[in-house]
C-alpha cells in the first residue's frame, strides 16, 4: 500500500517522544507495565534501555530511530491490520517499521503473552 507523501513526511519528522507517553498510557490502561511496553519496544529496535531512553531524550523522529535500529530478524513476521491498513503491504519503509510498533503495542495492550508478540 503507498502512503500519500503528506503523511510519510508528517511520520518521518515525529519525534518518537512525543508517541512513546502515548503509548505507555495506553498499556497501562489496559493494566501492563513501562518496563514490558519498553521490552516491545527493545526487541524490535535492537536498542538497549538506554539507547532507547537516549532516543527518548533526545526527542529522536521516526526517520532517524529507524535508521539507527537494527530490526530484530523476525520483525518480517509482524502481521496483521493497525488503522484499517495491513502492515505487511505497507510499501514504505520507514511507514512500515512505524507500523510494526504500532502492532506490537495494540497486541502488549490486548493481553498477548510477551512471548507471542515476540514471535519466540
Amino acid at each position: 500500500m503507498k502512503t500519500d507523501e503528506k503523511t510519510l513526511k508528517r511520520i518521518y519528522h515525529m519525534p518518537f517522544s512525543s508517541v512513546y507517553p502515548l503509548y505507555q498510557a495506553k498499556v497501562e490502561k489496559k493494566g501492563r507495565t513501562k518496563e514490558e511496553l519498553d521490552r516491545v519496544l527493545t526487541w524490535l529496535t535492537g536498542f538497549s534501555d538506554a539507547e532507547l531512553n537516549e532516543h527518548l531524550a533526545n526527542q529522536t523522529t521516526f526517520e532517524d530511530l529507524f535508521a539507527d535500529a537494527r530490526l530484530n530478524a523476525n520483525a518480517s513476521l509482524i502481521t496483521g491490520v493497525v488503522c484499517g491498513v495491513r502492515v505487511e503491504e505497507i510499501e514504505d519503509p520507514v511507514m512500515r517499521k512505524a507500523r510494526y510498533m504500532d502492532k506490537l503495542v495494540d497486541e502488549l495492550a490486548k493481553g498477548k503473552a510477551i512471548e507471542k508478540i515476540l514471535r519466540s
